[in-house]
C-alpha cells in the first residue's frame, strides 16, 4: 500500500497576500464613488482657481470713472482714508445731495472725520451722516438700504476700494433692489502685471465674494420654489 506524506495545509504567502488584498480592496461601487469624488474635487479646484484668475483680472481693469453722473446720494464704505477723501470730494463737487459714511468706529465723531479729510465744516454739518452700526459689508448694505429708503432716493454712488467693489455691489443690491447704483472704485491695490497671484488680500476677498454670490443665489432659488409650491399643492387638491 502506497503511503503519502502528511498534507501541508499551510497556505503559501502568495495565496495569503491575495486573499488579504481581496478583503481590503474596495468594492466596485465604492471605487466608482471615490473616483467621482476625486474628479469632483479636482474639477472644483480648477473652477475655483479659474474663477479667481477672472476675478483678479476684472479687479485689475477697474478704474476710477472720470464721467460719473450725478446721483441723489453718495455712500462710502469705511476702511481706508483714501476712499473717504474721495467720497467727500464727490460731495463737494455736487455729485450727490448727501453723504453716508457707513461702518464708522463707535467713538468716531463727525468732527474727527472732517479733520481727517480736510472737508468743509459747513458741508459736513449739513450733508454728512454717520453709520456707527455696521460691522462688516453685510451690515454696510443693511444700514445703507435703510438710509436710502428713508430719503426715498433712486440713484446712489458707491465708493469703496477696487477689490472690495464687486462684493459690495452684490450685498447692496440684495437690500436695495430698486435703487440704481453707480460704482466709484478707489484704486488702492494695483494688480497689473500679475502681482495678484501672490496677493493674499485679493484671494481672501474672492472667497468672500463667492460666499456673497451664494447668499444672492439661495434666496432666488427659494423664491422660485415658493412660487412653484402653491401650484403643486393646488394640483394635488384638485386631483
Amino acid at each position: 500500500m502506497h503511503m503519502t506524506g502528511p498534507i501541508d495545509r499551510k497556505a503559501s504567502p502568495e495565496i495569503v497576500a491575495d486573499a488579504h488584498a481581496d478583503r481590503v480592496r474596495p468594492s466596485r461601487p465604492v471605487r466608482r464613488l471615490l473616483a467621482a469624488l476625486a474628479l469632483l474635487l479636482v474639477g472644483g479646484s480648477l473652477a475655483f482657481l479659474g474663477g479667481f484668475a477672472a476675478f483678479a483680472t476684472h479687479i485689475a481693469r477697474l478704474t476710477t470713472p472720470t464721467d460719473l453722473p450725478s446721483a441723489d446720494a453718495i455712500i462710502v464704505l469705511t476702511g481706508g482714508e483714501k476712499r473717504l477723501t474721495a467720497a467727500v470730494d464727490l460731495l463737494e463737487a455736487g455729485k450727490g445731495k448727501r453723504l453716508l459714511i457707513s461702518g464708522v468706529h463707535p467713538k468716531a465723531r463727525l468732527s474727527d472725520l472732517r479733520r481727517a479729510t480736510g472737508g468743509d465744516s459747513r458741508l459736513f454739518n449739513c450733508c454728512v451722516d454717520l453709520d456707527h452700526t455696521a460691522l462688516d459689508t453685510i451690515g454696510n448694505a443693511e444700514e445703507s438700504a435703510k438710509w436710502v429708503e428713508s430719503h426715498n432716493w433712486d440713484k446712489v454712488i458707491i465708493v469703496t476700494n477696487n477689490y472690495h467693489m464687486p462684493r459690495s455691489l452684490l450685498e447692496l443690491k440684495r437690500y436695495m433692489t430698486e435703487a440704481e447704483l453707480f460704482p466709484y472704485p478707489v484704486v488702492n491695490t494695483h494688480l497689473e502685471g500679475g502681482e495678484w497671484i501672490t496677493n493674499r488680500v485679493l484671494f481672501t476677498e474672492y472667497a468672500k465674494y463667492i460666499a456673497a454670490l451664494f447668499r444672492r443665489v439661495v434666496p432666488d432659488l427659494r423664491q422660485v420654489a415658493g412660487r412653484a409650491q402653491p401650484e403643486h399643492t393646488q394640483t394635488q387638491r384638485g386631483s
